[in-house]
C-alpha cells in the first residue's frame, strides 16, 4: 500500500501569497537548511516488536504554497490514531509531533496532540537502551529520557522520548520511540511535526530494520501537477525492477545522510569535464553527494557548478538571457516562446549508470512573466546535496540491506 506525498501548495493558513512572495521564502528557507547541513558535517569533521509488518505506505503532499520546499505525509498518532501533518525528511533521524502541555509551540494546522488521550503512549525511562541513542544521548528529568534536536535552520524541538503507535493508511506500526515536543520552534508552518526517515538508528526507517526489509521509497509530485506523491515501505513495494541503481556510500561520521556514488555531470548527452575527486567523500568525512528531500535546489562544489553552467550556457545561445534572480545567476526570458527544447543535464554515478532528468527538474520558472532559470546552486563547501527539485516525479528507492538507491522507473 503507499501513502501519498503531497506539495504544501495542496494548502494554505496564511492567505494567498504572490508567486514571488513564496519563490523568495522558499529560496530563504533553502539556503538557511544548506547552510545548517554544512555546519552539521563540519561540526562532526530500541524496542522490538513481535507482529509482522506488511508493505504499508501514505500519500506526500508539497509545501510550496507555504513558501516551504518540504514535502508532507499525513499519518495517525496514537490509540485512537489521531491525523496528523508531518515533514517528511531524509536527511535527519528524530521523528517527533508537538504534544500537549505545550510549553512554547508554533501554529500548525491540526489539533495539538495530546498524549494523555492515547492508550499507547509510554514515556522512556533515561536508563533504556534508546534514550541512549539519542544524540548526545537523553537527558534526565523527572526519571523520563529528555531529547533536544535542533535543526540546520536554526529550528528545533525539545521534549520526552516515548513508544507510540504510528498509522500509515490501514497499517498500524507499534512501539516507534518518538518525540513528544513541549518547546518547538522554526519554520514548519502548519505541520504538526517531522517524520525522520534518515539512515541512522533512531530514525523510523532503523527502527523498523527488518520489520520492512530496510527498505522504502517515495515519489515527490511536482508542486501544481495536481497530482500527489507517494511514501512507501517494504522491500515489494520500495524495490521496483527497472530502477537505475547506483550505490549508496556510508559516512560513519554522518549516518544519517544518505550518500550517492556521484562521479559526474552532463549537458546535452555529452560528460562534462569534472573530475571524479570533486564529488568523492573523503576519510575526513567531507565532500561526497547526499539525496535531501528537505534541500529544494541542488548544490554542486563550485568547480563542479561552474562547469556545468558554462556547458549549458553554450547549449542555450539561441535563448534571450534574463538577470540573475536570488541563487541563481543562469535566467531567460521565455516569455515569447510557446515551447522550447533545452539541452538536457544528467548525473552519472559509480559503474555506469546515468540519471537524465525531466527538463522541467532543473529549468524551472521563478515568476509568472516567463523567466526561467537553471535549477542549480554552487557551494562553497565541498558536499553535493541532490535536492527535491531534481528528484520530482521520479521514484526513488533506498535498499539500506544491499547499500543501494535506486531511481525510477515510475513516475508520479
Amino acid at each position: 500500500m503507499a501513502l501519498q506525498l503531497v506539495h504544501r501548495d495542496k494548502f494554505s493558513i496564511h492567505g494567498k501569497k504572490t508567486y514571488w512572495n513564496l519563490f523568495q521564502e522558499w529560496l530563504i528557507r533553502d539556503s538557511k537548511r544548506v547552510a545548517g547541513l554544512n555546519r552539521q558535517l563540519n561540526n562532526s569533521s530500541s524496542r522490538s516488536s513481535s507482529y509482522e509488518l506488511h508493505d504499508f505506505g501514505s500519500a506526500v503532499v508539497s509545501g510550496f504554497e507555504e513558501g516551504i520546499g518540504e514535502y508532507f505525509v499525513k499519518i495517525g498518532i496514537g490509540s485512537p490514531p489521531v491525523d496528523q501533518y508531518m515533514v517528511v525528511d531524509t536527511g535527519s533521524d528524530m521523528t517527533w509531533v508537538q504534544c500537549k502541555p505545550c510549553t512554547q509551540c508554533y501554529n500548525q494546522a491540526d489539533p495539538i496532540f495530546d498524549p494523555a488521550g492515547s492508550a499507547s503512549f509510554t514515556r522512556i525511562s533515561c536508563g533504556s537502551v534508546a534514550c541512549g541513542l539519542l544524540d548526545q544521548a537523553g537527558k534526565c528529568g523527572s526519571g523520563q529520557c529528555q531529547y533536544d534536536v535542533t535543526y540546520e535552520d536554526g529550528s528545533y524541538t525539545k521534549g520526552t522520548l516515548a513508544l507510540e503507535n504510528l498509522k500509515f493508511g490501514s497499517t498500524e506500526v507499534q512501539n516507534v520511540a518518538i518525540g513528544c515536543g513541549h518547546h518547538n520552534l522554526g519554520l514548519f508552518a502548519w505541520a504538526s511535526g517531522l517524520l525522520g526517515l534518515g539512515g541512522g538508528v533512531m530514525s523510523l526507517v532503523g527502527q523498523l530494520g527488518s520489520q520492512i526489509g530496510g527498505a522504502f521509497g517515495y515519489c515527490l509530485a511536482s508542486p501544481g501537477s495536481g497530482s500527489d506523491g507517494s511514501l512507501v515501505f517494504g522491500r515489494d513495494a520500495g524495490i521496483p525492477t527497472g530502477a537505475i541503481w547506483v550505490p549508496l556510500v556510508r559516512n560513519p561520521l554522518n549516518p544519517s545522510f544518505y550518500y550517492i556514488g556521484l562521479v559526474g555531470l552532463g549537458v546535452g548527452g555529452v560528460r562534462v569535464v569534472v573530475p571524479e575527486e570533486v564529488f568523492q567523500l573523503s576519510e575526513y568525512g567531507d565532500g561526497g553527494a547526499i539525496l535531501d528531500t528537505g534541500t529544494a535546489v541542488t548544490r554542486l562544489p563550485v568547480r563542479a557548478y561552474e562547469t556545468l553552467r558554462e556547458a549549458f550556457v553554450n547549449a542555450t545561445i539561441g535563448f534571450p538571457r534574463a538577470d540573475s534572480v536570488s541563487l541563481f545567476d543562469t535566467c531567460y526570458d521565455l516569455s515569447g516562446f510557446g515551447t522550447v527544447r533545452v539541452p538536457t543535464v544528467s548525473f552519472f554515478f559509480s559503474n555506469g549508470p546515468e540519471l537524465t532528468l525531466p527538463a522541467k527538474n532543473y529549468l524551472i520558472p521563478v515568476d509568472v512573466h516567463g523567466t526561467f532559470c537553471l535549477a542549480f546552486a554552487p557551494s562553497d563547501s565541498g558536499l553535493s546535496i541532490v535536492g527535491n527539485i531534481q528528484q520530482k516525479g521520479i521514484q526513488i528507492s533506498y535498499d539500506t540491506v544491499n547499500g543501494l538507491a535506486g531511481f525510477g522507473p515510475n513516475t508520479c
